[in-house]
């Protein structure tokens, strides 16, 4: 099973589409281990976004969001990191493939909703800075038989 982190970004909060991005992962068979609705220091926003630290946009990146809560999961599944990126959609909104969150909810690529790991190893590590150990819950569902082959 991979997990990946998905944030409902300060736009997607406030405009009231964490529901829908629960909704669209839980319809499409990932499984939630963790959530929590935070308000995002500055040091965790500047850790996270750490890859970025010197390009133009980076200081924009970073008032935006500790600008108001997020939500914050951890997702798991087979494959779970492309599937929640092609749920989101492409970073930039506007070549997102219709149906996604991205294409459904989203103009501009510095208000795309969500974020979500782009790889099992950077779910690892986002995971980690995101959640203790303790937050995250491992279960299986009963319908979990009709959904995975293992």
């Amino acid at each position: 099973m991979e997990r990946s982190l998905v944030l409902v970004k300060p736009d997607g909060v406030q405009r009231g589409l964490v529901g829908e991005v629960i909704a669209r992962l839980e319809r499409r068979g990932l499984r939630l281990a963790g959530a929590k609705f935070m308000q995002v220091s500055k040091a965790l926003a500047e850790e996270h976004y750490a890859i970025h630290k010197g390009k133009p946009f980076y200081d924009g990146l970073i008032a935006y969001i500790i600008s108001a809560p997020v939500m914050a999961m951890v997702w798991e599944g087979p494959s779970a990191v492309a599937l929640i990126r092609q749920t989101m959609g492409a970073t930039r909104p506007g070549e997102a493939a219709p149906g996604s969150i991205r294409h459904d909810f989203a103009l501009e690529v510095g208000r795309n909703i969500t974020h979500a790991s782009d790889s099992p190893e950077n779910g690892a590590t986002e995971i980690a800075l995101w959640f203790k150990p303790a937050e995250l819950v491992s279960w299986s569902r009963d319908v979990d038989r009709w959904i995975f082959e293992k």
